[in-house]
């Protein structure tokens, strides 16, 4: 679980219990990207990530932990 979020310029961070920081690039949720300080201050915390209701978007904790070098595929079924 983490112990604390926030924003730079260019990334969502996430520091660890462990007290590492760990970055997620804003260009890779469009929503958060796009979205006004006071937007991105309206949040939810959950089991499993971070919940942002007036913008639509979640990020769970474990994508923080993805190998760089592995892409994260999602196959939708229509």
């Amino acid at each position: 679980m983490p112990t604390l979020f926030s924003f730079d310029d260019n990334n969502l961070l996430l520091c660890a219990e462990d007290n590492a920081v760990y970055a997620q690039p804003l260009s890779d949720y469009p929503r958060l990207s796009r979205a006004t300080s006071e937007q991105r201050e309206k949040w939810k915390l959950s089991n499993i990530g971070i919940h942002w209701e007036e913008i639509d978007e979640d990020v769970s904790f474990e994508s923080f932990f993805y190998e760089k070098d592995d892409p994260l595929v999602v196959k939708a079924v229509l």
